[in-house]
């Protein structure tokens, strides 16, 4: 017979905790609770009751749970989360989750259709970013409850989901509940760490104290205050130790025996002289199966011996029932109580409780156990061609519980290398981790290896390189060594990438000592393209070497070296079969030979291309195709191989590489003028990019988003994004010098500061000297030499050819400077129609970059001016007028000023202020919320606004929420009434 309660007891406090979180969840403000308590202490009932009171809210709930079988399976509660939400309601088809279902598609089935390219793994915190983008698209209306339970058995890459998910709830409408055991390990390390960082709260779940243990008995037993006898009481006290599901089992014990039933009188709890009450859940369950069928008692003893949870499939192969038997056993063990379907999976069954399996297991001897251990792994190996990696791992836990540690040992090592190799690098670190623990001598520093390996992949390089130092040594030239080798190249290459050059170069040392002086050529190979990228990193010395060091004969030389290396490594590796180790060369030679000119460095990108498509490499092919289409942007300035490279990483399922595309399409929207684009892109982008951890295009986005200001001449909101900039580490990257030419001079320009600017130039061209760049855009290739040929600098001249003869004089950005300045040359030497021919030339390279064509315009007209050539009146005049436009002041107003100077009539600029209503101006409202203000007493949408004025949706909302603040406005509604009544006036 079953007793459970139909009322949770003793936890109001926990029940307040979640209302509470409920609410904020509701109004925006998500947060994650963790409910932290022993095995059967009331967390999954805590869960469940959140669920109803969030259903009761219409609030969409996804739940899921870990395994309890011990198996690492990556992100199954995560799977299941969605599952139970999309099974019955559907897959969201929001617009706004386009580019996050490739990353998605692992975790929804019906967007497989979407899933990344072979050859692609994404990355955990790219996988995190698109759940979390997912969860608050479902809590948009009323908020979002994802409930994850059992973490405690959950796998690294849940873990680490949920911490992304936990550290970046704040502003979203979803809460985060997750039970889980307050054993050591990473779940109860995250939830710890969470409390302390004030992003969860803890819920610690105590033993329930007498009176609730009564209340609990008297809801079981549906009985009334009194009529459960003080002796079951005392019973259930005694043994139950407070456990809310010990209390049922005893309960349910005590019902099945017949010692507690109800009579005439009430219930009543017969005495049993000299008899004993079970030590707890073992004896009670041991008593339990006595009482069924003898068949059924064998059926439950191997479902204990498979896990908590486990499959139709396995249980056929170790009993050897037919269907028909097998099903009816499960059904008879699912009437009394003891499993259930397993929901997310429709052929696996579950024990109501975790604590089941272990009883049950535990209810035989030791060698009964081993001995059933034994007999289902072989069962299950006899039973497939070729075993799946849940199959593997459930087989190595029934060879350890057999105590075969080194069959166990080589199960876990199989599974864990096939999770490396689909790029599960935290479960395969996991289970390598078991099985380097289990493994004999002999096999021990092979699976160490492998285990290295994942730790560097899944972002530990301490601890493999901890790992890597601790192998004893191996002859140089032996199997052994070469393997060691691969694995210390593959550390040094996941060590470059993250910028940690003395480790990168310990590992490239370690693998040149194991394989002695004559490496193989596509050993050779790999490790020349590691040190090829490791050349281009910026010092970490924390200080300026020499730039004679770095520019002179040693730089260059060094330089020099890298590419031939390089191209050595690219043809072996593509000669040797290495495609991935081709593709970095290629790649590596692109960067190296763009100095030369874009034609070469687009020819590498193409082979690295071509070598991509012909092995399929997804993530290769779409890294070639942004870089060519970086580098078409640069030199026309036009947007259409970038758009195609952002379709390949949309493709890819790369949000990482969507972000950095992205950076550069808004950088290109700044230069082209289209303001509100590139706003758009920033604010879409900036924060994922720093959740995701993607620096270095966070760092580039923060750059665009000063750039904007910069070139709008708002200075204000340029330093504003200077100061993010730094704090991010802006000038300890590779883009000072566009932070000193592209922004900051470009700023000083726009407020008329003209000595500022040639200031901010030379201090780009003083940091590029110091440093390898491949940057084009900093000035030194164009404004700059225009700016001293302006100013009569005698190096402008050879400044200017300078920049004529570098591959940086290719860029349409550059070519429209270089071209006035040619201009200026000509007109200052007494050549007004060549002057003129060299106008005409840059302006058709400046047909992209109307902003800046106007702005140099205006710089250029004072020299025409002054040496009788061009038509410069007619230039500041359309400067002038572009300017006003754009509300840049200095620049207009310096325009107007150089044209009275000619003897121009001018006329006076008023800025549109003058139709502001008195009341409104006074109160700080500009001419452009000025203008949305009058079309809200027609009461339209944002998108209606947005589509009159020519301006994005989120600019429209800026301007409400500043018209709100300056006119008092409580909401929207009051707003459009007031524009109603101003209207009326």
């Amino acid at each position: 017979m079953r007793a459970t309660s139909s009322v949770i007891v003793g936890r109001a406090a926990e029940i307040r905790l979640l209302d509470e979180a409920l609410e904020s969840a509701g109004q925006g403000a998500g947060r994650a609770v963790f409910l932290v308590g022993e095995a059967g202490i009331g967390k999954s009932r805590l869960a469940g009751e959140s669920a109803l009171r969030a259903y009761d809210r219409d609030m969409p709930v996804l739940r899921g749970r870990a395994t309890s079988t011990g198996l690492v399976v990556p992100f199954r509660p995560l799977v299941e989360a969605l599952s139970s939400r999309f099974r019955a309601a559907g897959a969201p088809d929001d617009p706004e989750l386009q580019p996050y279902r490739p990353a998605l598609a692992g975790l929804v089935p019906e967007w497989r259709a979407a899933a990344v390219a072979p050859g692609y793994a994404i990355s955990l915190v790219e996988l995190a970013e698109a759940l979390l983008r997912l969860l608050a698209v479902l809590g948009r209306e009323r908020g979002c409850l994802i409930l994850l339970e059992d973490l405690h058995d959950s796998d690294t890459e849940t873990i680490a989901v949920v911490e992304y998910l936990v550290d970046n709830l704040a502003e979203l409408p979803v809460l985060l509940v997750g039970t889980l055991r307050p054993d050591p390990g990473p779940a109860l390390d995250l939830a710890l760490a969470a409390e302390l960082r004030n992003t969860a709260s803890l819920g610690e779940l105590g033993p329930l104290d007498e009176s609730a243990v009564r209340d609990m008995a008297a809801a079981c037993l549906d009985a009334g205050p009194g009529e459960v006898p003080p002796a079951a009481h005392r019973h259930l006290a005694q043994w139950a130790g407070g456990n809310p599901y010990l209390v049922e089992v005893l309960l349910a014990d005590l019902l099945d025996t017949g010692r507690l039933g109800r009579t005439d009188d009430g219930w009543r709890l017969a005495e049993q002289d000299g008899a004993t009450v079970p030590a707890g859940a073992v004896r009670s369950w041991a008593r339990r199966l006595d009482r069924l069928d003898e068949p059924v008692r064998e059926l439950l003893l191997v479902a204990a011996t498979l896990g908590g949870r486990f499959s139709v499939g396995a249980l056929r192969a170790v009993t050897g029932l037919d269907d028909r038997a097998l099903f009816a056993h499960l059904r008879s063990a699912f009437e009394v109580g003891i499993i259930a379907p397993d929901g997310a999976a429709h052929d696996h069954y579950t024990f109501r409780h975790a604590l089941t399996a272990d009883a049950l297991r535990a209810s035989l001897p030791p060698a009964e156990q081993a001995a059933l251990a034994r007999r289902a792994a072989s069962a299950i190996e006899e039973s497939a061609a070729e075993l799946c990696g849940d199959q593997r791992q459930l087989v190595a836990t029934l060879r350890l519980a057999a105590g075969d540690r080194v069959a166990a040992s080589r199960q876990f090592a199989q599974v864990g290398r096939q999770m490396l190799d689909a790029g599960a690098s935290g479960s395969a670190a996991v289970l390598l981790e078991r099985a380097r623990g289990l493994a004999s001598d002999e096999e021990r520093d092979e699976v160490t290896v492998q285990l290295a390996i994942a730790q560097a992949e899944s972002g530990r390089l301490h601890e493999a390189a901890a790992l890597l130092d601790d192998l004893p040594p191996a002859a140089a030239g032996s199997r052994a060594a070469e393997e060691r080798a691969q694995a210390h190249t593959q550390v040094a290459w996941v060590a470059t990438m993250a910028e940690q050059q003395e480790e990168a170069g310990r590992r490239i040392r370690a693998a040149r000592t194991l394989l002695g002086a004559a490496p193989r050529p596509e050993q050779e190979a790999a490790l020349a393209v590691v040190e090829g990228h490791l050349a281009l990193l910026p010092e970490q010395d924390g200080g300026r070497s020499d730039p004679a060091v770095r520019d002179g004969e040693d730089g260059r030389g060094r330089r020099e070296e890298a590419e031939r290396s390089a191209r050595s490594a690219a043809l072996t590796a593509e000669q040797r079969g290495r495609p991935v180790v081709a593709c970095q060369a290629w790649q590596l030679l692109a960067m190296l030979s763009r100095e030369r000119g874009f034609d070469e460095a687009d020819a590498c990108l193409e082979r690295m291309l071509a070598v991509a498509e012909e092995h399929r490499l997804a993530l290769y092919r779409a890294e070639a195709l942004v870089r060519l289409g970086t580098n078409a942007f640069m030199r026309t300035g036009g947007a259409t191989r970038l758009e195609a490279a952002r379709t390949a990483a949309h493709e890819l399922g790369s949000l990482a590489l969507l972000q950095t595309v992205d950076g550069l399409l808004a950088m290109q929207s700044v230069l082209g003028g289209r303001w509100d684009r590139a706003r758009e892109i920033v604010e879409r982008s900036v924060e994922a990019s720093a959740r995701l951890q993607n620096l270095s295009t966070h760092r580039y986005l923060l750059l665009v988003d000063a750039t904007l200001a910069a070139h709008q001449g708002r200075a204000r909101d340029q330093d504003r994004a200077l100061v993010r900039f730094r704090r991010a580490g802006g000038e300890e990257s590779m883009l000072v010098p566009l932070q000193r030419g592209l922004c900051q001079a470009v700023g000083a320009l726009m407020g008329e500061d003209r000595q500022r600017a040639k200031a901010e130039l030379d201090a780009a061209l003083e940091w590029e000297r110091e440093h390898p760049s491949f940057f084009y855009l900093s000035g030194r290739y164009g404004l700059g030499p225009l700016l001293r040929i302006l100013d009569g600098e005698d190096a402008g001249r050879e400044a200017y050819r300078e920049a004529l003869d570098s591959p940086g004089g290719q860029l349409a950005w550059n070519r429209m400077f270089l071209g006035l300045a040619d201009a200026v040359l000509r007109g200052r030497d007494g050549d007004p129609d060549g002057a003129l021919r060299a106008v005409e030339r840059a302006g058709r390279a400046a047909t992209v970059f109307p902003q800046a064509w106007h702005l140099a315009l205006r710089l250029t007209a004072e020299a025409a001016l002054a040496d009788s050539w061009g038509d410069p009146v007619a230039w500041l005049r359309t400067a002038e007028e572009y300017f006003h436009e754009a509300g840049v002041t200095p620049v207009a107003g310096a325009c107007r000023a150089v044209l009275r100077q000619a003897g121009v009539s001018v006329p006076q600029r008023r800025g549109g202020r003058e139709r502001i209503p008195a009341g409104l101006r006074t109160a700080g409202v500009t001419p452009r919320e000025y203008e949305v203000f009058v079309l809200l007493a027609q009461r339209p949408g944002n998108q209606q606004i947005a589509q009159s004025l020519c301006i994005s949706p989120r600019t429209v909302e800026k301007h409400m929420a500043s018209l709100m603040v300056k006119t008092g406005s409580a909401d929207r509604a009051a707003l459009c009434a007031l524009s109603a009544e101003c209207a009326q006036e």
